[in-house]
């Protein structure tokens, strides 16, 4: 079992940081990750760097050059009304996708023809297009349904360390 979170040297986010890592998340995925004028903190974990919001981890910061970039938690999108960066797999694909696999070709139904390599994206089934998932585009977007191969990396997902962390 992989051991608990434990974010310490917890720091609130300047009022204009946080409104820049707001505005990039609504930008990107079509909804706010958080209430305009929200206090948020960043703390350090062994998974690396995270924003909390109350007593959730609401975003992590994913190594990448030049700087970090925020990943917002599945939580985050649930609240929301997520409308772009999507990818849909069927029904059959969930199961592996809950367990943390990386997304297959055949597995997906539709994504956003938008998507380019290394964009950040939300996974959601295909009955209920609620988030499972979010993860990084390994092809363009409209070359994801029906190809073989792995398309999607799976970065955050339901049940995982950032989900089940209560502070």
């Amino acid at each position: 079992m992989p051991e608990p979170l434990k974010p310490r040297n917890r720091a609130r986010l300047r009022e204009k940081d946080a409104a820049r890592l707001r505005a990039a998340v609504e930008a990107h995925f079509g909804v706010a990750p958080w209430p305009e004028g929200a206090h948020v903190d960043r703390a350090n974990t062994h998974e690396g760097d995270v924003l909390l919001l109350g007593g959730h981890i609401i975003g992590f910061f994913q190594p990448a050059e030049p700087e970090a970039r925020l990943v917002p938690t599945v939580r985050v999108l649930l609240a929301g009304s997520p409308g772009k960066s999507f990818v849909t797999v069927d029904m059959g694909a969930v199961p592996f996708v809950h367990k943390g696999a990386d997304i297959m070709g055949p597995g997906i139904v539709e994504a956003d023809p938008n998507l380019q390599v290394g964009d950040l994206l939300w996974v959601r089934d295909e009955r209920n297009r609620r988030p499972l998932a979010v993860g990084e585009a390994l092809v363009p977007g409209a070359e994801m349904p029906k190809q073989p191969g792995k398309k999607v990396r799976n970065l955050h997902r339901v049940g995982d360390l950032f989900w089940t962390w209560e502070g």
